[in-house]
């Protein structure tokens, strides 16, 4: 029994939801996300609120009941608030630069990396060694976020490299005389 799929999916102000042939459209403030919805789960709207429940007792009916639940949720919060994934950046030198739809980063190779920015992501540079990936798709936001951090993953001695703002290093000790 999925305990996320028993909890119904409440539609926030300013977004429209519709349901349609297996395919559920929401639109709000931030664009409009599609998705397609499997068919061991029944999803319908009732006052304000998604509900998503399982066609039948088969096993794959309730594990993709939780499932659906939780990318309808993401699909709606999306629209209407956007997700948010934050990187740093150690190391002497390291630094980002954003220009145009362009990311520029100096992480110590002898060229710069030059990261096209997807549409439907904006990606902001506060300060050189921070950067914020954002945008509706959480999927999407996730890659991007990721493809960034694979240019110079953290290494476990000094920490130098691109980090998820949340994430802890677990450092060695270097050698000994």
């Amino acid at each position: 029994m999925s305990r996320i799929g028993k909890h119904p999916v409440s539609i926030p102000d300013g977004v429209d939801v519709q349901i349609a042939a297996q395919m559920l459209t929401a639109k709000g403030k931030l664009g409009e996300l599609n998705l397609t919805l499997n068919e061991n789960v029944d999803v319908t709207i009732e006052d304000k609120e998604i509900v998503v429940r399982p066609v039948d007792d088969s096993k794959r009916a309730r594990q993709m009941w939780g499932t659906m639940r939780s990318l309808v949720d993401s699909v709606v919060i999306g629209v209407s608030e956007g997700f948010t994934v934050n990187l740093e950046i150690v190391g002497v030198g390291y630094r980002a630069a954003v220009d145009g739809r362009m990311l520029t980063l100096q992480l110590g190779f002898s060229q710069d990396v030059q990261y096209p920015i997807p549409d439907g992501i904006t990606i902001a540079c506060e300060r050189p060694t921070v950067i914020a990936v954002s945008g509706a798709d959480k999927q999407r936001v996730g890659q991007v976020a990721a493809e960034i951090r694979s240019y110079r993953k953290p290494e476990p001695y000094k920490g130098k490299g691109i980090r998820y703002a949340n994430e802890y290093i677990l450092r060695k000790e270097g050698k000994k005389k």
